[in-house]
């Protein structure tokens, strides 16, 4: 099942964010290997700066796409003010619909 989390960044935390990057960096490019990660990205300012993250994981269920979420360095760094977790259904461009 895929799940989709949609953080927000907690405001003047642009630092936590770029001092926790690379580890981050390395936690998504985990799931990728593990086929996991489907795609992710920040949000950004009218500025271009950073300002949350998008995140599309598949997870066996919704507790496991929690611990997912909560595992990340960006979550344990406390960068986010909030985190939605939504179940959620790719149908439009999907690769893996063939």
């Amino acid at each position: 099942m895929l799940f989709a989390f949609i953080c927000t960044d907690k405001l003047d935390h642009l630092s936590v964010r770029t001092e926790t990057r690379p580890d981050h960096l390395a936690y998504l490019q985990g799931l990728n290997s593990k086929g996991a990660l489907k795609f992710a990205g920040p949000f950004v300012g009218d500025d271009g700066k950073p300002i949350g993250t998008l995140a599309v994981i598949e997870a066996e269920d919704r507790k496991a796409a929690e611990a997912i979420a909560a595992s990340d360095p960006y979550a344990k760094a406390g960068l986010f003010a909030r985190v939605e977790i939504r179940a959620w259904n790719w149908v439009v461009n999907n690769p893996a619909a063939g």
